[in-house]
């Protein structure tokens, strides 16, 4: 029995990352969203020997174009793949064209097979909010929420006792508010109900940490625009060394390493009050 996670590609021109979740009967795949084209998809699929018809199912966090393509929707019927949606989004889902025996309508959770549990989370962002997850198989535990907005206090109860963080850090607040991007871009970026920025993701990363044995993080949905992974390696190394070589920066163009979900982990320690003057080269 094991459990890995892959991202396929994250970013705002498409995300999607693969799960593998190895049974006694073989393995079973989901993706969480399909935001990449079809062809893309496939292309980064290949290496690791698999191909859409390989997929079982869809896992949606929401409908924005970037998190689910439209062709998508009729791939579903030709490739046998059951689309899992928040019932919120359910009118949307069904507008894109998805068809209905295709879907599967979720309020707070689902079992994707006898081994593998999903309870969901609503998040803030914009009108119908976005899904985040925690994913169980057999005793491994994956937090997985991106396009969130901002930390609810309800994540660190739900993110408790994890073995993998898979959290978004979208942008470089000093980056955002230098670019020139319109004011209006900005503000729903950053009024909390839009993306998490490198700091409040890193807050995030370390609390969860503390209460967690993690032995995989990684970085969703990094804006090409406002964010530097130098950055983000510079401040952990110098901040929270200690989670250094567990950390895994996703990005737009190619694919993670397939990264295993291990039971024994390690606790991460709680950031201290020295490293306030640390924090403050990560532009909160």
């Amino acid at each position: 029995m094991s459990l890995s996670l892959c991202v396929l590609g994250s970013g705002s021109a498409g995300n999607c990352t693969l799960l593998q979740m190895e049974n006694g009967r073989g393995c079973h795949f989901a993706l969480i969203d399909c935001g990449l084209t079809m062809r893309q998809t496939t292309q980064r699929l290949a290496p690791l020997g698999l191909a859409l018809a390989d997929i079982d199912d869809i896992l949606l966090t929401h409908l924005d174009r970037d998190h689910f393509s439209l062709p998508w929707a009729r791939a579903l019927q030709r490739h046998d793949i059951t689309l899992h949606v928040h019932h919120r989004h359910r009118t949307a889902a069904i507008r894109a064209g998805v068809p209905g025996d295709r879907l599967d309508v979720f309020d707070d959770g689902f079992e994707l097979d006898d081994a593998t549990s999903v309870e969901s989370m609503l998040f803030a962002h914009d009108s119908l909010g976005t899904v985040g997850f925690l994913i169980e198989h057999d005793g491994r535990r994956l937090g997985y929420a991106t396009d969130l907005g901002r930390i609810p206090d309800f994540l660190y109860d739900r993110f408790r006792g994890l073995h993998a963080l898979a959290l978004e850090s979208n942008y470089d607040r000093l980056m955002q508010l230098s670019s020139n991007r319109p004011a209006f871009l900005k503000q729903r970026i950053m009024g909390g109900a839009g993306h998490l920025s490198n700091m409040q993701c890193f807050e995030a990363v370390t609390r969860i940490a503390a209460q967690s044995k993690l032995s995989q993080i990684v970085l969703l949905h990094l804006s090409q625009q406002c964010n530097d992974p130098r950055l983000i390696t510079s401040h952990y190394a110098s901040a929270c060394p200690e989670l250094l070589d567990r950390l895994t920066l996703s990005n737009q163009f190619e694919p993670t390493p397939v990264l295993p979900v291990h039971k024994k982990g390690r606790r991460g320690k709680p950031v201290e009050a020295r490293n306030g003057q640390q924090l403050a080269m990560f532009n909160a």
